[in-house]
């Protein structure tokens, strides 16, 4: 089943001059091998398109279940620099929250705010 990233992680992030630093962390262990295996640094970039100019590398962190992206020409010039507020890192984190990841149906009960009806 497909479910948005957000019922299986929560980001954070951070910005300084045209690069957005952004981290994924999986909110259980299991969850950790899906996002590892669909969340490349490709897709990330392909979620953004238009938005990241520039290179994207991932860096992970197995111990914590997390993946981090570091997303250079991401800001629009940098943040002081720029006239759009949506392009600060914070917002490029809750928007890849709404990135689709392929999860086996029995995971559905441990998902966060999913409807296993």
């Amino acid at each position: 089943m497909r479910v948005m990233l957000q019922h299986l992680a929560h980001t954070r992030s951070g910005d300084k001059g045209n690069t957005s630093n952004i981290s994924v962390i999986a909110y259980r262990p299991e969850f950790y091998p899906y996002l590892q295996q669909q969340l490349t640094a490709q897709r990330f970039k392909d979620f953004y398109a238009g938005v990241v100019k520039g290179d994207v590398q991932r860096f992970e962190i197995p111990g914590l279940g997390a993946l981090n992206f570091v997303a250079q020409g991401a800001l629009g010039g940098g943040v002081s620099r720029s006239l759009c507020l949506d392009n600060y890192g914070k917002s490029l984190a809750s928007a890849i929250l709404a990135f689709e990841v392929e999860v086996p149906e029995q995971l559905a009960p441990s998902l966060r705010g999913q409807r296993t009806s």
